[in-house]
């Protein structure tokens, strides 16, 4: 991956595994099983108390049981948005076979971000604070607190003593972090890199703050009929909770080792709206250039792209500008260029949204199935594939990922099969 416009020498970057903790399981299977057959991840909040709520729907992660990737000693201090992103990263590095020890340490990086951090246990420290006083404050919360929390446990859990840490970019967190990742292999700081995001934000403080913004689906009395992109009923997304991680690598560095490869990381970028805190430029002009900057990063065009997993969230706004941003840079090609969204069975993960997503994207280009738009019955635009017609057979070679989140943060990951030369 290029670092930057400049044509320099750099290393190629692939990905040779994955784990995901998500609201509809928590595995990539479970995963996957999911987006292809529309079993929906929303529900009634339990988590919280929703009382005097105007929304009281989540994607809350299910069937999860942090000590089967941890000891408790590690949960019992651990935000559960540190503890989705420990086990996926185990997920993870056992998918891609890996023996950080004999990779070497030092070589060894981790960048995985959130948007929220330790939403959780701040709320509880809070809490804590004001009803039983200051001894009452857990005193993991000092280390455990921080947004690289989920970073600083993934890099004890493996021995990693590369560059690590953690980035924010909102909604993009993942694909940011990816991104950046496979850059530092690319310009050999690293030889694998574990990159990702994950949050979990549902308290009854952020669910109000949220909805006054506007942005949230209102449909409490029908939890898996929320999410609806690109669907011209849609009235916003569904707040979720979940973690995505990959293992990224020197494409020779996985080929020595005999690791599965899965795809190539092939393209990256990212810009800046700097238009509004919550709406994108309703023409996607930052998203635009990210598509294109990511595209010429993978050296690459338009015409290249066999399909497209959106960040559609099921805003009116926001799925709209996505729209216009694709229309103007894939023009005509559009129609026949698979675009979807797996949000309409996950929600809408936050930070981690992104890396889920990509994940997605290269288990579809793996088995040839791109995932429907679920909930998707009346669309924006009919002469578009956006999904509407079930999971889809299909060859890809090269997709697209896009992510864009509040703040205008724009991330565009391009993946391509990896053909070993």
């Amino acid at each position: 991956m290029r670092a930057g416009a400049a044509r320099t020498a750099r290393r190629r970057v692939v990905v040779t595994g994955y784990g995901a903790v998500t609201p509809v399981g928590p595995d990539v299977p479970s995963l996957w099983e999911a987006l292809l057959s529309g079993r929906s991840g929303i529900a009634e909040a339990t988590g919280f108390d929703t009382t005097g709520l105007e929304v009281t729907i989540a994607g809350e992660v299910q069937d999860f049981d942090p000590t089967a990737y941890m000891p408790k000693r590690t949960v019992r201090r651990l935000d559960p948005f540190a503890q989705y992103a420990l086990a996926a990263a185990v997920q993870a590095v056992e998918a891609a076979r890996l023996d950080v020890p004999a990779a070497r340490r030092d070589r060894t990086g981790v960048l995985v971000g959130s948007g929220y951090g330790a939403e959780k246990s701040a709320f509880e420290a809070a809490r804590a604070l004001v009803t039983k006083g200051a001894r009452a404050v857990s005193p993991y919360y000092a280390v455990s607190g921080g947004i690289d929390s989920a970073a600083v446990e993934v890099a004890l859990r493996f021995g990693a003593e590369g560059p690590s840490g953690s980035m924010s970019t909102a909604c993009a967190t993942g694909a940011t972090c990816v991104g950046e990742a496979a850059r530092t292999i690319a310009t050999d700081s690293a030889d694998v890199m574990l990159a990702g995001a994950s949050d979990d934000c549902l308290t009854a403080v952020q669910m109000a703050a949220t909805t006054r913004t506007g942005v949230l689906s209102r449909r409490n009395d029908d939890p898996a009929g929320a999410g609806r992109p690109f669907d011209l009923g849609r009235d916003g997304f569904v707040m979720s909770a979940g973690a995505g991680v990959l293992v990224l690598e020197e494409a020779e560095h996985a080929l020595r080792r005999g690791a599965p490869v899965l795809a190539e990381v092939a393209g990256y970028a990212a810009t800046a709206d700097a238009y509004h805190l919550t709406s994108p430029d309703p023409e996607g002009k930052g998203l635009q250039r990210a598509m294109r900057l990511a595209l010429a990063d993978a050296e690459t065009d338009a015409g290249g792209v066999d399909y497209v997993n959106a960040h559609a969230t099921g805003t009116v706004g926001g799925d709209r500008a996505e729209l216009a941003a694709l229309r103007e840079v894939f023009g005509e090609r559009l129609p026949g260029i698979p675009t979807t969204s797996v949000k309409s069975v996950l929600g809408h993960m936050m930070g981690a949204a992104s890396a889920v997503d990509l994940i997605a994207t290269v288990e579809a280009m793996r088995t040839g199935t791109v995932p429907p738009t679920t909930n998707c019955t009346d669309p924006e635009d009919a002469a578009l594939n956006l999904g509407t017609r079930g999971a889809e057979r299909r060859e890809i070679r090269t997709a697209m990922s896009n992510s864009f989140g509040f703040g205008g943060h724009n991330a565009v990951l391009v993946v391509k099969a990896f053909d070993g030369a």
